[in-house]
């Protein structure tokens, strides 16, 4: 039996691309730096799985940035503003998509799927002229058979590619993106070719869409792409991977049946009644890649449950059709355990991430063969007990607390219009009052304050001086600027859920647990592996430090109980909603604090709401019910005149409105930025929202300085569609990963553009 991967961490076990990547754009590396870098990467994990004994090797999964737009590079699909000429895509061309640059904003980004993992969604229409301008795929297959590894090389898949787009500015918004598949499909041919040229054997095409409700013109759209590309992938084994879901059933017959395919990859982790596919109607003949080990969580594979399923499923395809796989990329896990030092004993024990992962999968495949490896599998099993027997897992006053919350509703007492009025004579806020999302730039000197102060090299008192000294610039900078509501820039802070996990009971760290999340950011996600409480305040002493030093409002800011769980490793032995409520009592205990303290505005962030919502929509009303809840939970008991405010970042959130109209804050701000104001469309089409909201007005993750005539035509586009009374002006996020020099003049420009706005309307009365 054989082992694959699906897909590998391309950030490197200590974030070796991203800090290659950002000296690069800082102009203090060349191009040949961050390609030595890279193809260092790459290698090493070639060679990892080589000696691993993995037999399916995957290659293209490494990217500068993100395979969606390596996709789009590869198809030349470069939209007309970033004024490409043709020929082979370079970096300039590539990163000013990414990221926009001092002319051109970047294209829109959005969520994988439910995942933390961000891709640039393509741009398309009718006029594009698509031509093979990136080799990419075939480059890094040639690479790696020069250094002995014949791998497998990785495509989006055509149609999900056209299905995960968007229509180009200019193009009718109902432009049948799949009208498109006639154009690309060459491309792909000759991509294939190429690969057949160079000696591949296995190509693996991506295709999750599959996972998803798919109208029946969109399955024959699968149907009619392997068709035409039959004769092309003729003497090559091709695997149609999907992912993070089931199959459903029509999807599972229209991807068996495909034409020219050898294999078919299904995730048997979160996709448990596609089992009963398999058994009933799975193709005699063809390869089943089973994803049993789980590729979005640390949590080590209960190794004998996974060999009992695919000792079943050998029962069904037979031995030399079967092969163990990991149940997606394992880009969404961090690298390597053998980097965590700090972490104890115990809870390492319970832990698998990417490279002990690739060890699991071939540690399954050879028992399956015969060779099991007795003490690998003992060891296992001791680690699955402890997990399970642990008394540090298990809080019962906890447990009975959140248990309590599921029969009831947990509401405000007064509806949202009446506690605007009342926030509103508190506050005496302008008309279009002007606020940031939380976070200010973190600089090389408060990183390296907070890094000695966790190595205990400065004193507490030294690190409080160092850290009230970087609030007072914060608000004094903001009071300059003239900006409405503040905030304290969270200097504190290494991360909006590391620090509150930090200081919840129930949470583990790591010291290189990254994931990538877009680009060259990273994210550290906490492992909760017990249940959660709050043993005392966890942000009251600055956010009072931060309100001592103005009179205008400042927001005290923490992270909601949603997005904790969803940019959390979270514990997989219990219902993911127990432990949001568990999360949703902790964070109602400090709002409440907050506020005895004389915080009257408070922001809960539920950046990642709309990333946790279920693949398929049976599922979503579900989980949209538990976690609107769980918001509700943590400011339900806290007076009319203390205003409650939430965010959320880059998300689709159309389809979930009324859910966020449910959660019934008192101002919410949302990622509007990079998609042509498509949120905006929700309200045009008759939407009422009563409660204060502000679209963000520009983009924080390119380093670009919106003027202000940019920043005002956009909110008077907001103003076309909502009342002039509810609207707020912010950028669409925090400002933490940019630089002064860029923060000060785009807030600049956003609050000129809010009071010329003002001005204009008090003079059209």
């Amino acid at each position: 039996m054989a082992s694959h991967v699906v897909g590998y961490p391309r950030m490197g076990p200590k974030r070796e691309l991203k800090f290659a990547l950002e000296s690069f754009w800082d102009g203090k590396s060349s191009a040949e730096d961050l390609k030595k870098v890279s193809a260092d990467l790459r290698s090493s994990i070639w060679k990892q799985m080589c000696d691993t004994g993995i037999k399916y090797i995957p290659s293209n999964t490494f990217s500068y940035y993100d395979q969606v737009l390596d996709t789009t590079a590869m198809l030349g699909a470069v939209p007309s503003r970033y004024n490409w000429t043709g020929g082979e895509i370079e970096f300039a061309t590539y990163f000013s998509m990414a990221r926009g640059n001092a002319s051109v904003p970047a294209m829109e980004m959005t969520k994988w799927f439910d995942t933390n993992y961000h891709f640039i969604v393509p741009e398309l229409g009718p006029d594009v002229n698509f031509s093979y301008a990136s080799h990419k795929a075939v480059n890094e297959y040639k690479e790696a058979k020069a250094q002995g590894v014949d791998t497998v090389p990785v495509l989006v898949g055509p149609v999900s590619y056209l299905l995960l787009s968007k229509p180009a500015k200019g193009v009718d918004k109902s432009f049948p993106l799949l009208s498109l598949l006639d154009k690309i499909l060459p491309i792909y041919k000759e991509v294939i070719a190429e690969l057949k040229a160079a000696g591949a054997s296995w190509i693996q095409l991506d295709e999750p869409t599959l996972v998803l409700d798919l109208e029946s013109h969109k399955l024959e759209a699968f149907t009619k792409a392997y068709a035409d590309l039959e004769s092309s992938l003729s003497g090559l084994n091709v695997l149609v991977e999907t992912y993070f879901a089931d199959v459903p059933a029509e999807a599972f017959k229209t991807l068996t049946a495909l034409k020219g395919v050898t294999a078919f990859g299904f995730d048997l982790v979160r996709g448990t009644q596609t089992l009963e596919l398999i058994k009933s109607s799975f193709p005699s003949g063809k390869y089943l890649f089973a994803g049993v080990v789980d590729g979005r969580n640390i949590w080590a594979n209960d190794l004998a449950a996974s060999l009992a399923l695919l000792q079943t499923l050998e029962g069904v395809v037979g031995k030399d059709k079967l092969v163990a796989s990991t149940s997606c990329s394992l880009l969404h896990t961090a690298v390597d355990l053998i980097n965590e030092t700090k972490l104890d004993d115990e809870i390492k024990s319970w832990l698998a991430f990417a490279a002990q992962k690739v060890v699991e999968v071939n540690a399954l495949a050879k028992a399956l063969s015969g060779a099991k490896d007795e003490a690998f599998f003992s060891a296992n099993a001791a680690a699955q007990a402890s997990r399970k027997s642990s008394p540090r897992v298990t809080n019962e006053a906890v447990q009975k607390a959140s248990a309590a919350l599921q029969g009831s509703d947990h509401r405000r007492a007064t509806n949202v219009s009446a506690r605007l009025d009342a926030q509103q004579k508190k506050l005496n806020l302008p008309i279009l009052p002007t606020t940031t999302i939380g976070s200010f730039p973190q600089t090389v000197e408060l990183r390296r304050v907070r890094r000695e102060y966790k190595a205990k090299k400065i004193s507490e008192e030294e690190y409080v001086k160092a850290i009230t000294e970087e609030i007072k610039k914060v608000v004094d900078l903001q009071e300059e600027l003239d900006i409405d509501v503040l905030v304290h820039g969270e200097p504190e802070r290494n991360d909006m859920v590391e620090y509150f996990g930090e200081q919840l009971s129930g949470f583990a760290f790591t010291a290189n647990g990254w994931v990538q999340s877009y680009g060259s950011r990273c994210v550290k996600p906490p492992i909760i592996y017990g249940d959660v409480s709050r043993p005392k305040p966890m942000t009251v002493f600055w956010s009072s430090k931060a309100q001592e030093m103005t009179k205008r409002p400042m927001k005290g800011m923490l992270t909601g109980p949603v997005t904790i769980l969803n940019w959390s490793f979270v514990r997989n032995d219990q219902p993911r909603f127990e432990t949001c409520y568990q999360i949703a009592l902790a964070i109602k205990d400090e709002v409440e604090d907050l506020e005895k303290a004389g915080i009257t505005v408070i922001q809960i962030d539920e950046a990642a709401l709309r990333e946790g919502l279920p693949l398929r929509k049976a599922e979503h009303a579900f989980y949209l019910n538990w976690a609107v809840h769980s918001f509700r939970i943590t400011n339900v008991g806290i007076q009319d005149t203390t205003q409650i405010h939430t965010h959320m970042c880059y998300s689709n959130f159309n389809d979930i409105i009324h859910s966020i109209i449910d959660m019934d804050a008192d101002v919410i701000t949302i990622e509007n930025s990079r998609s042509d104001e498509k949120l905006l469309s929700v309200f045009r089409e008759g939407v009422k929202y009563g409660a204060g909201i502000g679209p963000g007005v520009y983009d924080i993750h390119s380093p670009r300085i919106p003027s202000t005539e940019e920043i005002a035509d956009r909110v008077n586009k907001m103003l076309a569609v909502l009342d002039t009374n509810i609207l707020w002006v912010n950028p669409d996020c925090g400002l933490k990963t940019r630089k002064y020099t860029e923060v000060k003049p785009a807030l600049q420009n956003m609050v000129s553009a809010a009071k010329t706005i003002r001005t204009q309307l008090a003079s059209a009365k």
